[in-house]
């Protein structure tokens, strides 16, 4: 989402690599472009006011202007800004013993798939989730969670069309004690727009069930919008922490940027994806470093930890194989898709606008599937008839299995000779 923000903002800073003292002009100028590309992504222009005069404050405070390396207290000095403007330090919803959570928000923003995620989130931390499908305004919402309810394996209670909050309370009451539940997330109706309707319904259903959590779910995509909606819902209904969902998408960010200055409220969580494993907690240090191009090692640690990748022993060269090559691919697939991943590593983002085209992976996968064992510990056996076979059976074109064959053959070339280079010092001189 935050490619285009990041590489402006990568772009004003690197230009007082290489100075020496810089004077207040050239300082000056630096700080437009930041507000320039706050703005541009769709940042709120107060927000981005306050943040470039926080910026200026904090940089000024480093002494900047007398520094050696002025570029580097700069950079420091807008990560500490941004985090400071995503949250500061991460929060959570507090867990009581019982627990009732609104969630609240317009339709399409992703509130009920949301629901779906945070009872699956929940549940994987020894948590027993209820969710109640309180929207009766779309006439799919109910369905839809009842199908989510079943594919993550958490109960779900529908509330009846024109039923009385007084009703809702005593039915979600009972259940949670007949079934020992001890989380309940109750996916409130929406509308398109924010309307009276919409307010008074929602705030009889919050003067009845009185929850411990009003979770407002935006859509990260909607940009600028998204803020009056927050300040509506807060206004109204009074909200308690911000989710922002389609993280994942290709939106300018600002909305990410401005929502917890807006509102003043946390954000407890990020959507990450569509699938019901896809919502992470929101930590604004990890953002902030992500944005700013310096990585997010710790996340990536936490998906391969996550997905079980464990680390092997190191394979010399000449008994790497294929079947190790599909190995480490799928292993990889589980951590996410592979330009998320480099994403995640330090510096990634200056190599020149690097694209991995993940469909170009799951073609080299099916390659490697379609051969026999013998085929992947041994290439030098894939004759002409065998490579139209593994062609065929791939959906492939037989060049891109001699691409391929050729680029793996390279690759054991290099290893071998960065092998017999090991133990050597300059110019390969043995020690």
């Amino acid at each position: 989402m935050f490619e285009r923000l990041a590489a402006r903002l990568q772009e004003a800073i690197d230009r007082l690599r290489g100075r020496g003292r810089i004077t207040e002009e050239d300082l000056k100028d630096t700080l437009r472009e930041i507000r320039r590309a706050l703005i541009d992504a769709d940042v709120n222009l107060e927000v981005a006011r306050t943040f470039i005069e926080e910026v200026r404050q904090r940089a000024l405070g480093q002494k900047v202007l007398e520094s050696l390396t002025p570029a580097e207290i700069v950079l420091a000095t807008v990560y500490e800004a941004l985090k400071e403007a995503l949250g500061g330090e991460v929060r959570q919803p507090t867990l009581k013993e019982r627990n009732l959570w609104f969630l609240v928000g317009l339709q399409g923003s992703g509130k009920t798939t949301t629901a779906a995620k945070l009872a699956l989130h929940y549940r994987s931390k020894g948590r027993r989730p209820l969710l109640v499908a309180a929207d009766t305004q779309r006439p799919a919402a109910r369905a839809q969670l009842r199908i989510l309810g079943e594919k993550i394996g958490v109960p779900v209670l529908e509330v009846r069309d024109g039923e009385s909050p007084e009703s809702i309370r005593r039915r979600v009451e009972e259940a949670a004690r007949r079934e020992v539940r001890d989380l309940i997330l109750v996916d409130t109706a929406g509308r398109l727009q924010i309307d009276e309707p919409l307010m008074e319904e929602l705030a009889q259903l919050r003067a009845v069930m009185n929850p411990d959590e009003v979770l407002l779910v935006l859509d990260a995509m909607t940009g600028q919008e998204a803020l009056g909606v927050a300040r509506a819902f807060d206004e109204r209904i009074g909200v308690t922490g911000l989710i922002l969902t389609k993280l994942d998408g290709d939106a300018r960010g600002g909305a990410a940027l401005s929502a917890r200055h807006v509102t003043g409220k946390p954000i407890y969580f990020a959507g990450v994806s569509e699938k019901p494993e896809g919502l992470e907690p929101f930590y604004p240090d990890r953002l902030a470093s992500r944005i700013l191009g310096m990585g997010d090692v710790a996340t990536l640690a936490e998906k391969v930890r996550a997905a079980g990748l464990e680390a092997e022993a190191p394979k010399a060269a000449k008994e790497i194989t294929l079947e190790d090559f599909l190995k480490q691919m799928q292993g990889l697939k589980r951590l996410g898709s592979f330009s998320e991943i480099l994403s995640m590593l330090p510096g990634a983002n200056r190599l020149g606008g690097l694209q991995v085209d993940d469909k170009a992976l799951k073609r080299l996968e099916a390659i490697v599937l379609s051969m026999t064992p013998e085929e992947r510990k041994d290439p030098r056996i894939l004759n002409a008839s065998r490579r139209r076979r593994i062609a065929k059976g791939s959906g492939t074109t037989v060049q891109e299995i001699n691409r391929l064959i050729k680029a793996f053959e390279d690759t054991k070339a290099l290893m071998k000779s960065l092998e017999k280079r090991k133990g050597r010092g300059f110019m390969g001189i043995r020690r």
